[in-house]
């Protein structure tokens, strides 16, 4: 934790995968971000943040979107600012969606796809998606906000079969 008595202030979450082989559609993965009201926590998202937009007040940023999985390490990566989210928000969820471009495509079928969400130089978690390997879109973080203002991290990897607009709606409802 950034503090004891803070809870998480900023988190980076990374995203990698291989590209597709040569001759078939491009893999494209999507880091999405949703901030949620203290209001109504498993509601609408007030607003997303993925490959083409950014939070309003800038405490959630991409740094780096690929759309084909070229180049080093990592594809994608999003910083959440989690300690100058206004009070208004009490949960933020994260999650990865697979563009279904050309037909239905699950995490089996990217090659070396992992995410990793860290809080400095901490890693809070790293997962491989075979644990949702039939899914094309699974949330992997949560972050809620406690009685005291800090900001609490829970893993939560579960797949959605949804393509990335489908998804955001699915994403941050509460699936007990």
């Amino acid at each position: 934790m950034s503090s004891l008595n803070k809870g998480y202030e900023k988190v980076e979450v990374t995203l990698k995968w291989d590209p597709s082989a040569a001759g078939t559609p491009a893999n494209d993965l999507d880091i999405v971000a949703a901030p949620y009201s203290a209001e109504d926590p498993y509601g609408k998202p007030a607003y997303l943040v993925h490959f083409d937009s950014r939070s309003p007040d800038g405490t959630m940023t991409l740094s780096r979107d690929s759309r084909t999985g070229l180049g080093f390490g990592t594809d994608e990566a999003m910083t959440l600012e989690l300690d100058r989210l206004s009070s208004a928000y009490s949960r933020v969820v994260v999650g990865v969606a697979i563009q279904q471009r050309e037909g239905r495509k699950t995490f089996a079928e990217v090659t070396n796809c992992g995410i990793r969400i860290l809080d400095g130089h901490i890693e809070l978690a790293q997962n491989d998606f075979t644990g949702v390997a039939e899914f094309t879109a699974a949330t992997v973080a949560e972050f809620t906000r406690n009685e005291s203002g800090a900001w609490e991290f829970r893993e939560t990897v579960r797949g959605f079969d949804a393509d990335p607009t489908y998804f955001a709606e699915l994403m941050g409802k509460d699936h007990s």
